[in-house]
């Protein structure tokens, strides 16, 4: 087995001992990205709805440095520290998954880390090429 970290300056650096996305093989599993600014390193804004939207830019910067694609998504956990917010971030969730969705878990969870609204992870193919 192979083990190659994606590392891109178009997301977030690991704010700990963690690689944003591995590569394995011809799967990609990242990591749980917030909504964090790649520039500025602090979250694009409080709410919700700006924060999976950056969270989910940050997870297409990762597949794309890894050679996949948002269409190339197997599976995708979603947490949230309010489940209130569910609906919200489903809007925008599918501003990004149009069709052939992946499978997707959501749970509330008691904290993330940073005081996050949401973090999003995924499980992709890389494209056939």
């Amino acid at each position: 087995m192979t083990k190659e970290v994606i590392t891109t300056k178009d997301a977030p650096k690991a704010i700990g001992p963690y690689s944003a996305g591995v590569r394995t093989g011809n799967l990609i599993f990242s990591a749980g990205q917030l909504g964090i600014d790649p520039l500025t390193g602090e979250f694009v804004s409080d709410e919700v709805v700006e924060q999976t939207r950056q969270a989910l830019k940050n997870l297409k910067a990762i597949l794309d440095a890894g050679g996949s694609a948002m269409e190339n998504v197997l599976k995708t956990t979603v947490f949230l520290r309010d489940m209130n917010d569910f609906a919200a971030m489903n809007a925008v969730y599918a501003e990004f998954f149009t069709e052939n969705f992946p499978a997707r878990s959501a749970v509330q969870v008691a904290r993330l880390p940073k005081d996050a609204a949401v973090e999003i992870e995924a499980v992709a193919v890389v494209s056939s090429q």
